[in-house]
């Protein structure tokens, strides 16, 4: 049975009454939540900084800045952070006051920390939900990599920050050879069965929390590899096609090319990213063309690096799918 995605909670307690922050201190602990305190608005602000908080619950009345101040920096930061207000003076703020302002929700003074733990359930199992939302509409069903559509916003993403700090951006494509002789004698969970081993493949064959690996469609990948040398993303995708072939998934192989972004130039990031990804297309379709299980490096890419042109090895591996 699948586990259901849980995300991490971090609490924020903000209130200048030290009494109600030690005695909501020790409620969270005994739940088993991480927590910290402020008191007041500002300094709350600055917990949020070091440490982001995923709920807040504060006061509305203190010094220096007040809770509904707090709950409007919040929201103009865009932060994702649900806050439930606590306060006395319900006389004076309404509940669609603070709902208004944006807040997830509205406790009395004095406050029942049953009715708490019951507000703060339901925000976390909405939080979850929504969690799970945001991861499922960025993965492949099939292979839990990311998608295509999360691909096309994170490979402007690292384009954009491979142009701003001046180091080399490389695309790897990645297609399966034979893929469709495979799949029309064996039968598409089989084939389905290739694609999720080579998703695994991609995530042990390249740098955790560096380089990312995409389901582009059908049985071709992508992998996204910044800040690396010419030398380093060819590395990773023989690697990559080496330890395709431990899999013991023959006949089929992978064909892979390799491209890098164009660092110079009077064309816009968005248009060099389409010449990124042709330069790799046409890479890999020159690696199955001579024959495929092989890694093709597109010429600008290795011109930019300084190196020779890498053209395929000579025909020696049986032929493209």
């Amino acid at each position: 049975m699948e586990v259901p995605f849980l995300e991490p909670q971090h609490i924020l307690v903000v209130d200048d009454d030290v009494t109600i922050v030690r005695l909501l201190g020790e409620f969270l602990s005994g739940l088993g939540y991480s927590h910290a305190t402020a008191a007041d608005g500002r300094e709350a602000l600055e917990r949020h900084e070091e440490a982001p908080a995923t709920i807040i619950v504060t006061d509305l009345v203190m010094p220096r800045m007040d809770g509904m101040e707090l709950i409007r920096e919040v929201r103009a930061r865009g932060d994702d952070t649900d806050i439930i207000v606590m306060t006395g003076y319900g006389r004076d703020f309404r509940y669609t006051d603070v709902i208004r302002a944006g807040a997830s929700d509205f406790i009395n003074k004095p406050f029942n920390l049953d009715e708490l733990e019951a507000k703060l359930d339901r925000i976390i199992r909405e939080r979850n939900l929504r969690a799970q939302l945001r991861r499922l509409s960025i993965h492949d069903a099939l292979t839990d990599l990311y998608n295509r559509r999360h691909f096309e916003t994170r490979l402007e993403e690292e384009a954009q920050r491979a142009i701003r700090q001046s180091y080399p951006l490389y695309l790897l494509m990645v297609d399966v050879d034979r893929f469709k002789d495979y799949n029309d004698r064996l039968g598409h969970q089989a084939g389905d069965e290739v694609l999720r081993r080579l998703a695994r493949v991609l995530e042990q064959s390249t740098r955790r929390h560096v380089d990312n690996a995409f389901r582009y469609g059908g049985d071709e990948f992508a992998v996204i590899v910044p800040q690396a040398s010419l030398e380093q993303a060819a590395q990773i995708a023989e690697r990559i096609r080496r330890t395709y072939l431990e899999e013991g998934l023959a006949p089929t192989t992978l064909s892979i090319g390799v491209a890098r972004l164009q660092e110079n130039g009077e064309q816009d990031v968005r248009e060099r990213l389409r010449r990124l990804v042709r330069c790799a297309d046409e890479a890999m379709y020159a690696a199955k063309h001579a024959g495929g299980d092989r890694v093709v490096v597109d010429a600008n890419a290795a011109a930019a690096a300084g190196s020779p042109r890498r053209d395929p090895p000579p025909p020696g591996a049986p032929g493209p799918k």
